[in-house]
């Protein structure tokens, strides 16, 4: 499956969300529904838009009843119009039904995040600057909001607090300077793990230099500073890695990358998407 082995662990998940949803049973449909009765739901786009979460949504379908006959029309990351047909379900009405929503759900918001992303990769076009995302994610849904980055052409920065040394400003208060917290870092981690050092001002990218960070973080610096710093980075250090971050638009994203950055780190491909607009009918029903 597309989601590198996670299928335990999210089949967890969706029943944890079904639960959630369907608590007790789907009191609509049990007493509006023949408990026999047999349909065929489309799913289909009413957007423009880069789809992602298709093995997600069959996932749904499956944990709620494995006899559903899931049949995917487009592949995650392909570009939709509205009226696209994503897919056909079949089987009993009543499955169909109390699935609907979650797999709507993340159907429509992993696509959302694939969406902006491709719109902000569109946007660095002819550039070798590398978008990325951040852990601003939603609580629950790191794992596919991050694959759906991934889905839309960006890449995913670490993924949690364990996978890397972020050093930021409150790290670089608490330990007393940058050279200490680096030097503290550098101590104990494995030669595999890298340090990145969030840096403020010139002055700050200079002494992350001197502690031998790994990569730098240019964090909401003017475009005259951010090639200014990229030019010292350059010259004293060029296999240390630079990265942008901070406020970064669909606007100011080419802008940011033609100082010269190697990556550019995007929050808002995550925590300000539009959840695209998709939708189930049943198009064919029949007593069983």
């Amino acid at each position: 499956m597309i989601l590198n082995g996670y299928n335990e662990e999210l089949i967890e998940t969706i029943k944890g969300w079904l639960r959630e949803d369907v608590g007790a049973g789907d009191v609509t449909t049990n007493v509006t529904i023949p408990a026999n009765s047999q349909s065929k739901a489309v799913i289909h786009a009413k957007d423009h838009g880069v789809i992602a979460g298709m093995t997600v949504a069959e996932l749904v379908f499956q944990v709620v009843d494995p006899e559903l006959r899931y049949t995917a029309k487009v592949n995650d990351g392909d570009a939709v119009t509205p009226g696209t047909i994503l897919a056909e379900v079949e089987g009993s009405t009543h499955s169909l039904l109390t699935g609907e929503r979650l797999a709507l759900n993340l159907l429509q918001r992993m696509s959302g995040v694939a969406t902006r992303t491709r719109s902000y990769v569109d946007a660095l076009e002819g550039l070798k600057t590398r978008l990325v995302d951040t852990r601003k994610t939603t609580p629950g849904h790191r794992l596919l909001e991050k694959y759906a980055v991934r889905v839309g052409g960006g890449a995913n920065h670490r993924f949690g607090l364990y996978d890397a040394v972020m050093i930021k400003d409150n790290h670089i208060k608490g330990a007393g300077s940058i050279t200490e917290a680096v030097q503290r870092a550098r101590a104990v981690i494995p030669h595999t793990m890298t340090i990145e050092v969030e840096t403020e001002n010139i002055t700050q990218v200079q002494e992350a230099l001197q502690a031998g960070a790994d990569i730098i973080m240019l964090d909401n610096m003017r475009p005259d500073r951010m090639r200014e710093a990229v030019a010292l980075i350059r010259e004293q250090a060029p296999h240390v890695k630079v990265e942008a971050s901070g406020n970064v638009s669909l606007e100011t994203i080419r802008g940011i990358a033609e100082t010269g950055v190697d990556v550019i780190s995007v929050g808002r491909l995550t925590y300000s998407f539009e959840s695209l607009d998709i939708s189930l009918d049943l198009n064919e029903k029949k007593e069983g």
